[in-house]
């Protein structure tokens, strides 16, 4: 493969899910499916998704702007502007922003599967079923990934 992927500041494809806003800039088309990335951006005091682990990916994220607060098991973690998380699959993980400015990080996916699980929730809303923990969590099982309710 030899084709190059130059995504602007304004390109990717954009999903909306409540509070939170997803840009994906890859979504493995060029990489093989051997990695995925989006651009997060969640609002203030917000709460991310349910806790969950995935079984069968890594996760990353970068925090670029705001103070995330990440959530491993029942461990709490404040990661501020330059803060790298890695999560390995089967760590029970959440974010959310608790600040009073938005929170913009990027999200790396290895392998790109759990890129078309912003997609699935973006027409699960726009299909007209709320975004809950339970509808979210019904969307996650679909990407290998299982709610972390012990730690709720």
């Amino acid at each position: 493969m030899n084709d190059v992927s130059v995504v602007g500041p304004d390109g990717g494809e954009t999903i909306v899910l409540g509070p939170a806003r997803m840009r994906i800039m890859e979504d493995g088309a060029t990489t093989e499916h051997r990695l995925g990335i989006g651009e997060i951006t969640l609002a203030p005091h917000s709460a991310g998704p349910p806790q969950h682990r995935h079984a069968r990916h890594d996760e990353g994220f970068y925090v670029v702007s705001g103070t995330a607060l990440f959530t491993v098991g029942a461990t709490e973690h404040l990661a501020p502007a330059g803060t790298l998380v890695m999560v390995p699959p089967g760590a029970p993980h959440t974010f959310a922003n608790p600040g009073d400015v938005p929170v913009v990080m990027v999200n790396t996916f290895t392998p790109d599967l759990y890129v078309q699980y912003f997609r699935d929730l973006g027409e699960m809303l726009a299909g007209g079923t709320p975004m809950t923990d339970e509808s979210t969590a019904r969307v996650m099982s679909r990407y290998a990934t299982t709610a972390s309710d012990e730690f709720a």
